[in-house]
């Protein structure tokens, strides 16, 4: 199972000290944050896609490349890319050169955003959404496994005798997670490709998270990729620490009461019973983490969220210490106790290689009909004539 963090990578000012970080501060705090984040054993960073103040991550492929550079080991991937205003060919671009420059550490996750200001701002219509998701996905498959693509739909100009340059690392692209908080649709098109699905996890309760990963994991069965237990699901989490949970709630109180996302609204207390944000101990953060798993069942990738609302940069390295330390180590002990052996685990870029070339890597994926056709769907031929 992976573990990692996801940064939505706003500046926000400390409520504690009154202090605006500058947009060059917090771009540069976000690549320490990642390097710390391998420092400490963690498996994956993952980056949002914002266009709008107070965000600074407008370009992630330019910082998960700059980040590539100061690392060895870490999974890049994006928390959002966003499918429905940028053009396929870019994101396929973009993510064929990072797949290089980063030796394969690099998948990528797929959101239609949410911010109605930013579709105009790229010539779209947030009325259109879901349709732009669908086609814009379509293409972005295309561009990534047919070395010339003749190509036309209804949101952008026909491409003829395209041939993406450069192809994927490998002759594989990435693994694409679908990312989603509420939209089913989301979990559709995941399911019907056999992609990953991320369940945001961090605004709604427990009943509707649960809701959209069993809609996902029915229909990944539906469409013919495995039994449900065998599809591939990743959930964000929101955690803050310190040793004694008193100290971390006094302490993370004045964030919460002023974070852009949910202050001036529910209080803390209400939050953390009505969401899975956890504010405590690590052994509680512990505890609620390993919950989860009973209402989504066993998955393959944990982020958490842990340097928004203003915190100083100071803190969130220390949260990385606590995680690395006492919360991963425990978490991925007991997230492996009673795991059947047929659950995959999250795709890389080499069990993707050594599906494609027919080989059977320790990945724990399953063997027999599930396993050939989660190798067959991970490799990439879409079944002709059919649509989401």
């Amino acid at each position: 199972m992976q573990f990692g963090i996801f940064t939505v990578g706003d500046v926000t000012p400390d409520p504690t000290t009154g202090r605006v970080p500058s947009e060059a501060e917090r771009i540069k705090a976000t690549v320490a944050i990642a390097k710390k984040a391998e420092e400490v054993g963690l498996d994956v960073f993952a980056t949002g896609e914002h266009h709008n103040p107070p965000f600074t991550p407008s370009s992630p492929t330019t910082l998960l490349g700059f980040i590539a550079a100061r690392t060895e080991r870490l999974l890049l991937s994006t928390s959002t890319t966003l499918i429905t205003t940028n053009d396929p060919v870019k994101i396929a671009e973009d993510f064929s050169v990072l797949q290089h420059l980063a030796d394969g550490r690099v998948d990528v996750m797929l959101g239609r955003g949410n911010t109605g200001p930013v579709y105009p701002w790229f010539g779209q219509d947030i009325r259109m959404a879901v349709p732009l998701t669908v086609e814009h996905y379509g293409l972005l498959r295309q561009l990534w496994r047919e070395p010339v693509v003749d190509w036309s739909g209804e949101f952008r100009s026909p491409l003829q005798g395209f041939t993406l340059a450069p192809q994927p690392l490998d002759g594989v692209p990435p693994f694409v997670w679908h990312g989603s908080i509420r939209t089913p649709e989301v979990a559709e098109l995941a399911a019907f490709y056999g992609d990953g699905f991320f369940a945001n996890h961090i605004f709604w309760p427990a009943t509707h998270t649960e809701r959209m990963v069993r809609l996902y994991r029915e229909r990944y069965e539906h469409h013919g990729h495995g039994a449900p237990d065998q599809a591939i699901v990743g959930l964000g989490g929101q955690v803050f620490m310190r040793p004694k949970s008193q100290d971390a709630v006094a302490e993370f109180r004045p964030y919460f009461d002023n974070a852009p996302v949910y202050g001036h609204g529910p209080s803390l207390e209400e939050f953390t019973a009505q969401t899975p944000l956890t504010v405590g101990s690590p052994h509680q953060v512990i505890e609620r983490t390993l919950g989860f798993r009973d209402y989504v069942g066993d998955y393959q990738r944990q982020l958490f969220l842990i340097d928004h609302a203003g915190l100083p940069l100071k803190t969130v390295l220390e949260q990385l210490d606590l995680l690395g330390e006492e919360v991963v180590p425990v978490l991925r002990k007991e997230f492996a106790i009673g795991r059947p052996e047929r659950v995959p685990d999250a795709p890389t870029h080499e069990s993707l290689v050594a599906a494609a070339r027919g080989e059977s890597p320790a990945t724990g994926e399953a063997s027999g009909p599930a396993g050939d056709a989660a190798r067959a769907r991970r490799s990439g031929p879409d079944r002709q004539g059919e649509r989401p």
